[in-house]
């Protein structure tokens, strides 16, 4: 009995011992990522310092860039950046929702997946493919199809006045809008399916048809995550740099016209990162940065929690 007790005891040390160096082991990974972010925003801070002592907030509402005589403000790159982004998101939420809610709903099992992958297939195009055929493809099309009937059925609008060159605000915002569709799309058809069944039956049941059964029963039961998916592939326009720098026009100026070429903030420190010789335009370069990485953070935070909201969902009901 007493060797038994020690066999037991000691395999029971054994494992205590594996999970306790398996626990350490995988907790040190996760630390490593917390780290890793830590120094990544305090490299950026420090880096960044010697910009936010010279220009202060005013960084942030000046429009000026000008390597020669160093005077630098980050407004047009912000402003390029969030109405390409927008612009994006006008574009292309309409196409993945209904993507969506075909593939979840609508197409039959043999459609289904391939199309799947397809979509999901596109989001691994890397983006200076994408950028090339928008150069060669997209802004030709844009410059001699879409512009004319723009400019002359809507040009009253401010949007839409002023000479199409192809490169502009308008190109950029579509060829991000081809680039977020495949991740909206695809993260919006998982949640329309995690609706449970019994949903779409008792619409069914009282008479709905299927386009009513998927307006009133399916797409509200599902806004949180749908919308988390929009705010998912908002972060990505964002972020986005090679394909938006080939085909937006790179000129740091705010425009009212769509037509006019733009700059984002990813744009500006790959197309200018390389030829800084200051340590004032490096600074600067790298406090667009640390903009452009607050900016992400907060929109992945905000569609975070909107998944969790989703997660949240049980027998047919928000708990």
């Amino acid at each position: 009995m007493d060797s038994s007790k020690f066999s037991f005891s000691r395999i029971g040390r054994s494992k205590l011992s594996g999970d306790l160096i398996f626990e350490v082991v995988v907790g040190f990974f996760a630390l490593g990522i917390i780290v890793l972010a830590f120094l990544l925003f305090r490299e950026l801070f420090v880096g960044s310092s010697l910009s936010r002592d010279t220009f202060g907030t005013g960084f942030l509402a000046t429009s000026t860039w000008d390597p020669v005589n160093e005077v630098f403000g980050a407004l047009p790159f912000i402003f390029g950046t969030l109405v390409s982004s927008f612009l994006a998101l006008i574009i292309a939420v309409p196409f993945s929702i209904g993507i969506a809610v075909y593939l979840s709903e609508l197409a039959p099992e043999k459609l289904k997946y391939p199309l799947s992958f397809t979509i999901e297939l596109l989001a691994a195009v890397p983006s200076v493919i994408i950028g090339l055929w928008g150069i060669f493809i997209l802004a030709p099309f844009i410059r001699d199809y879409l512009a004319p009937p723009l400019s002359t059925y809507l040009g009253f609008l401010p949007l839409f006045q002023g000479p199409m060159y192809g490169l502009s605000m308008l190109t950029g915002g579509v060829i991000l809008a081809i680039m977020i569709i495949p991740i909206t799309s695809s993260i919006s058809r998982e949640v329309i399916m995690t609706v449970p069944t019994h949903q779409r039956e008792a619409a069914l049941a009282l008479g709905a048809t299927g386009w009513e059964t998927t307006r009133i029963a399916v797409l509200p039961y599902a806004r949180s995550g749908i919308f988390g998916a929009v705010i998912l592939g908002f972060g990505r326009a964002i972020g986005e740099t090679m394909a938006v720098t080939m085909v937006i026009g790179n000129s740091p100026r705010i425009s009212e016209s769509l037509f006019s070429p733009s700059y984002t903030m990813a744009s500006v420190i790959a197309n200018e990162f390389v030829e800084a010789t200051s340590n004032l335009y490096i600074s600067s370069l790298v406090e667009i940065g640390l903009l452009l990485l607050l900016i992400s953070v907060i929109i992945n935070i905000i569609a975070r929690v909107l998944v969790w909201r989703l997660l949240k969902v049980e027998g047919g009901g928000r708990v």
